[in-house]
Formats: C-alpha cells, sequence, structure tokens
C-alpha cells in the first residue's frame, strides 16, 4: 500500500526528477511527508511565485523538466505568473497543486471553492484534475510526456487532498516518460544548405529550442565548417558562446542599421539569406517589420512548432522538427559542400555590430551617478563560460544586453515574452541548484523596482545555501516607465514612478546574506571580487544615473536608438 503522496514522490524520481521547488501547506503535506522519506529534496521559498519561477529556471538550465509544488488556493494562483511566462517561452515544468477533498466540491470550504484546472487550462498545454488516488501514477506521467513533447511548455495536476491522503495498492506498471524528437530529412538538409551556399550574405541566427536541445557543439561544427557568422536572440546567447568572437557576432538586434542609407550599413549590406534555428517571429525580431531579418532574404526556419513557421514574415522554406538534432544533421551535411569564403562578410558584420558599441560609448557622457552602460561592462569584466547570468527589470535588462554577448556567458536567462518585473530572483534561485552542482555560479542583474517583488527571497538562498549574487541596479525608480512619462506627456507629468527609499544590501544583510553599497566603477568591480570569492548570497547595491535611455528601449518605443528625443515641457 501507499499514499497518494508516495505516489507522486515515486512517479517523479522514476521520471529522474532529482528536485521539486514549492512552499508547503496543508493540502500538499503528504507529499512533503513522502518527499522527505524518499530524499527528494524540495528547495521552499518565501511565495510560490518564486518556486514556479525556481522550476523554470531550473528547467531552462539543466534543460530538463522543473516541478513546482503549491498548496491549494491561494497557492495555486500565486503561480500563474510563472505558467503564463512557461507558456509563452516553451519552458517544460510542471506544476502540482493541491486542493480540496473531492466530497468537498461547492460546499464554500477553505480553498476549495475555486476551478484551478479552468484558471490553469488558458496558459497552459495541459491542466487536469486527479479524481481518484490509483490514477496518480498514470495522469502524472501524462503530464511529464506532454511537458516534454515538442513545442515544450508547462502542465498543472491538480491532485485533491483526500486522494494524497489515501492509501491504495501500488501497480507494478512501468510509466513511460521519454519523448523523441524529430530531424530534418535529407531533401530539407540539402535545401537549407543550398540557401545559405548560394549567399554572399548569409547568417545563422538562434534561439531558445537550439540551447534547450544542447545543440551547441553541432552549432560550433555548422560554424566552423561553413563559415557562417552566427547570432542570436536572448535565450538562445549562450549556444553561441564558445563559437570564436570572429564567427560570433552576438545579439540578432546587432542586424539593425544594415542596408539603411544613412546607418552604419550602406545600401546592400543587409544579410541575403538567414537560417532561423528555433527563432521565432515577434518580439525579438522586429515584428516581422524587416528591420533586422530583411523581407528580401531567402529565409529558412526551423522550429518544432509548425504554428511559428513563417509568423508575421515569409520564408522561403519552413520546417517543423526538433532544433538540436536538425543542427546535428546539417552540421554533418554540411562536411560534403565545398562552401564559399565569407570572410569579408564576417569581417563587414562584425565591424557594424562594434560600430553600435562604439556609438553607445561615444553617448556615454559623465552623468552625476555611475553610468548603467559603464556599470554593465563593469559587471561583463567578471562574466565567463562559469557564470549563470539571470536578468531582469527593463533598464537593467536593455543596458545589460549591449554587453552579454561578448561576455559570453555559461547561460543567459531573461523573462521573456511575458515580460513581466520580479521573476529573476526565482530564476536564479533554479539556475543556482544546477550550477552548484558543477562549480558554476549565478548573477542576478536586476533593477530596484523589480528585486521589491522577492526581496524576502534572500531568506530562501541562505537557507538552501544557493550563493546567488544579486546585483541592484538602483536608479531609485521604474525606469522604464519614468522615460515613458518624460517622453509622452512631460517631466513635470512623472507620477508614482520614483523610488527613492531602497537600502537592498541593508534587507540583505538582514536576512543573513552578505551586503555591499557601492557608488563608482572601481568599488563596483571590488564588491563583485570580493562576492565572487566567497561561497555565500549577497547583494551589491550599485547606484546608477537614471537619465541615460539604451538603445533598445528607443528602438522599441520606434525611434532612432543613438538619437533620443527631447522630452516634453
Amino acid at each position: 500500500m501507499a499514499s497518494g503522496g508516495e505516489l507522486v514522490v515515486r512517479t517523479l524520481q522514476a521520471a529522474g526528477v532529482d528536485r521539486v521547488f514549492g512552499l508547503h501547506g496543508a493540502h500538499i503535506d503528504s507529499i512533503f511527508q513522502a518527499a522527505m522519506d524518499a530524499g527528494l529534496p524540495i528547495i521552499d521559498t518565501r511565495n510560490e511565485a518564486t518556486a514556479g519561477h525556481a522550476a523554470e529556471g531550473y528547467a531552462r538550465t539543466a534543460h530538463k523538466l522543473g516541478v513546482a509544488l503549491v498548496t491549494a488556493g491561494g497557492g495555486m494562483t500565486n503561480v500563474v505568473t510563472p505558467l503564463a511566462q512557461a507558456f509563452m517561452d516553451r519552458t517544460p515544468i510542471l506544476v502540482i497543486a493541491g486542493s480540496g477533498p473531492i466530497g468537498d466540491d461547492e460546499t464554500n470550504t477553505l480553498q476549495a471553492t475555486i476551478d484551478q484546472v479552468a484558471i490553469a487550462t488558458p496558459i497552459t498545454k495541459w491542466a487536469h484534475r486527479v479524481r481518484a488516488a490509483d490514477h496518480i501514477p498514470r495522469l502524472l506521467a501524462q503530464a511529464i510526456r506532454i511537458a516534454n513533447t515538442a513545442p515544450r511548455g508547462p502542465v498543472l495536476l491538480d491532485i485533491p487532498w483526500d486522494l494524497l491522503t489515501a492509501q491504495v495498492e501500488e501497480t507494478s506498471k512501468r510509466e513511460i516518460f521519454v519523448t523523441a524528437g524529430n530531424a530534418l530529412g535529407p531533401d530539407d538538409q540539402a535545401r537549407c544548405l543550398d540557401i545559405l551556399g548560394k549567399a554572399k550574405r548569409p547568417v545563422i541566427v538562434v534561439g531558445s529550442e537550439a540551447k534547450r536541445g544542447r545543440a551547441h557543439a553541432a552549432l560550433k561544427r555548422l560554424i566552423a565548417k561553413t563559415g557562417i557568422p552566427v547570432l542570436a536572440d536572448f535565450e538562445g546567447l549562450s549556444t553561441i558562446s564558445a563559437i570564436p568572437p570572429s564567427h560570433r557576432i552576438g545579439l540578432v538586434q546587432a542586424l539593425w542599421g544594415l542596408g539603411v542609407k544613412g546607418e552604419a550599413g550602406a545600401k546592400g549590406e543587409a544579410p541575403d539569406a538567414v537560417l532561423l534555428l528555433g527563432v521565432r517571429f515577434g518580439l525579438n525580431t522586429a515584428h516581422g517589420s524587416g528591420a533586422l531579418i530583411p523581407h528580401d532574404a531567402r529565409v529558412a526556419q526551423i522550429d518544432p512548432d509548425g504554428r511559428e513557421l513563417g509568423r508575421l514574415q515569409g520564408v522561403e522554406l519552413g520546417i517543423a522538427a526538433d532544433v538540436a538534432p536538425s543542427v546535428a544533421a546539417l552540421a554533418q551535411a554540411a562536411e560534403a559542400v565545398d562552401w564559399p569564403d565569407f570572410s569579408i562578410w564576417r569581417q563587414s558584420l562584425r565591424a557594424h555590430a562594434d560600430l553600435r558599441v562604439e556609438k553607445i560609448k561615444a553617448n556615454t557622457k559623465a552623468t552625476p551617478r555611475l553610468h548603467p552602460f559603464e556599470a554593465s561592462q563593469v559587471l561583463a569584466r567578471h562574466i565567463g563560460a562559469d557564470t549563470i547570468v539571470v536578468a531582469d527589470g527593463a533598464l537593467t535588462y536593455l543596458w545589460l544586453s549591449e554587453v552579454i554577448a561578448d561576455a559570453a556567458p555559461g547561460e543567459f536567462l531573461c523573462h521573456g515574452y511575458l515580460g513581466s518585473m520580479g521573476v529573476g530572483f526565482g530564476l536564479a534561485l533554479g539556475a543556482q541548484s544546477v550550477g552548484k552542482g558543477d562549480g558554476r555560479r549565478t548573477i542576478l542583474v536586476t533593477g530596484d523596482g523589480s528585486l521589491g517583488f522577492a526581496l524576502a527571497e534572500f531568506d530562501s538562498a541562505v537557507r538552501h545555501d544557493l550563493p546567488v549574487i544579486v546585483v541592484v541596479m538602483n536608479n531609485r525608480s521604474w525606469g522604464a516607465t519614468l522615460h515613458f512619462q518624460e517622453l509622452a506627456v512631460g517631466p513635470n507629468s512623472v507620477t508614482n514612478t520614483r523610488l527613492d527609499n531602497g537600502s537592498y544590501d541593508g534587507a540583505a544583510i538582514a536576512l543573513g546574506a552578505d551586503g555591499y553599497h557601492v557608488a563608482t566603477a572601481a568599488e563596483f568591480d571590488a564588491a563583485l571580487r570580493e562576492a565572487l570569492s566567497k561561497d555565500r548570497p549577497a547583494c551589491i547595491n550599485v547606484e546608477v544615473d537614471l537619465d541615460p535611455i539604451p538603445p533598445e528601449e528607443m528602438l522599441l518605443i520606434g525611434l532612432d536608438p543613438f538619437n533620443p528625443p527631447e522630452t516634453k515641457a
């Protein structure tokens, strides 16, 4: 005999789950007890939202299923944002939510009056309520398969309290958890390579699906053989980190301005062939406007979700297939092709990307407080292949984007398509739980506004010995929205966007972490060195200037990224 909670834990362990994130509640205590007995670690947080985001951070760093465990009612509603974010970013997480006993349905009892499955359905691949305790292994295995099947995404399994405490006969049936991916066939391989080989200015752009499938080595072989320059969106960035700088151009935003008269690139210098590997048209590709991926370029797109092929912008070749095995197949097929010399094109593209940085440096005038670009440059010097970087906030995230590609982090995580502030601490905890096992360190780079959503999680980091370093780019405001107010309605109408009171290092110290308060580049550099030398959670509160507007913020609101307009009087 086994309890429902024991069936949950045994099924998770059979599926290879080695840790769970969560927050205790009476409805799910049976799972906590079973996990303790079975040696399955539960990393508990101070808010269910953080637990959900930690499951995301784990999934995106370990490239495996992340699991969050939450109680009924408010516990489940707190995890709506992580579910929504995972749904939009195609991150495989499983949320197990406790619920009221089945017999208490429609009785107005505590935490048992809302339909949790109905809440989760629009933001998950699959949501279901278990109605018999002996169904737990079968339905849990089904949830895991669905989450891990392309296009990957979140699932929710609602398990009532009485089923988790019920005793049932165990079964010897072995559940199936693994799903196989599909690679592109020989004909599609030939067509992809033909598009690239006949081009004069080809590029390869890499997205999160390449990272998730660990396509790093195969991509490196493909780039080495073809000589084609490679770029990435934010989530694909770590996939190209090991590629030499001569071929690794950086973020896809580096293509901005190519082929536009009056910009850095002369007319005709834009890419004429593009291979998209797990990159979706939308936020990270200028919404199909042609500003990054030219409309007249020959485009091949490989993505596991056929719905994404040609979304917003036409493609010559769209292939629904898993990215990692497809890259491996392309790398092998490319060995038989005699490739043109793309060195002049790579040098031109590299020069264009470098010119963007030089423009930012030229616009980085002296400011009363530390310029956020200068602060980002200091940080970049401490980032390498053994660093996991998590970006949160708005201005902080955008300034960091200008230096992160050349820093070549081992992993780079951000808030993705949902754009939700405050997700970073959870992502960082989940990522550090992976990094701690292989000697990597996680640095969360966040704004002062976004940190406020999860400030108490310094306690979680301390209790679970997760040495996350939290760098707070503190401009004492909700910076992006304050900039919007200044541009849209004038500086005299700025309202509710100032955050003048914030000793974030002091709060970290109060919760058991280390704290540093810095105001200059030299102080910041020294604090980073000291924090990295210790195996402890830390907060570095960096006083940065509010006024500078990052180029990407200008681009997002449709303005010239290097010529900020005058604010309204």
